[in-house]
């Protein structure tokens, strides 16, 4: 990882640019542009990744459709504002980018490490499919008092596991990025496809009090590779 990502929020993904670039914001002089990355599943399906990128880390002519690259960074969220009203936007940030030759050199496509505060109240649910899942809003702090507020989602044990956890919880999470889409009803009755981005955790770590020897650490039963989860975007 790069020396200066703040270490409680650690990402790494690699895939292929998948649309052009479009200018998202600047701060004092320094524009931001953004992209989607497909980054592929074992599953032979891609995940399709927001990816937020400084004009200054990179040249934006490099950036083109086609080209493969690896992006370090961390996970952020924002809040948008618009005729639909407030939503949480989640993008990656990159802060370092390396260009690849084709998706061959990609070996481990999909990482991310978290490590934040339970900040509302974990949902356990079945899924269509009769999987245990538990829904979990993480808040994981930032430079100058500001948290990115993260949705993640547990599986088997570990969703049995996380129902049990209170606001305010300590925990560390490992797991992948990924993306869904779904329907959402429109006041007119028409309905609408949205796309939703989550962490399939696959480990979790609880992080007692100082003084306790020792901390909780739970494996995953198995490698998830589901579309399932809920929506926290609206």
């Amino acid at each position: 990882m790069v020396g200066n990502i703040i270490e409680n929020n650690m990402v790494t993904i690699s895939g292929t640019i998948v649309t052009n670039l479009e200018f998202s914001h600047e701060v004092y002089g320094e524009g931001f542009y953004y992209f989607m990355l497909d980054v592929p599943r074992l599953s032979d399906s891609y995940d399709r990744i927001p990816v937020t990128v400084s004009e200054r880390l990179t040249s934006k002519q490099k950036l083109e459709i086609g080209k493969v690259v690896e992006i370090e960074g961390q996970f952020r969220s924002y809040n948008s504002y618009n005729n639909e009203g407030n939503r949480l936007v989640l993008t990656v940030f990159a802060r370092e980018i390396v260009f690849l030759e084709d998706e061959k050199r990609i070996k481990n496509p999909n990482q991310i490490f978290l490590n934040g505060y339970i900040c509302k109240k974990p949902i356990y649910r079945m899924t269509p499919f009769g999987r245990e899942i538990t829904d979990i809003l993480l808040a994981v702090n930032r430079h100058y008092n500001k948290s990115d507020y993260i949705p993640c989602i547990t599986w088997g044990r570990n969703a049995r596991f996380s129902e049990s956890l209170t606001i305010g919880d300590n925990i560390k999470v490992w797991g992948r990025i990924q993306s869904r889409s779904y329907q959402k009803k429109q006041e007119s009755g028409d309905a609408v496809t949205k796309v939703a981005y989550e962490i399939s955790v696959s480990k979790m770590e609880i992080c007692k009090d100082k003084d306790d020897d020792q901390e909780d650490n739970i494996d995953a039963n198995d490698n998830v590779d589901s579309g399932d989860g809920n929506n926290y975007e609206d």
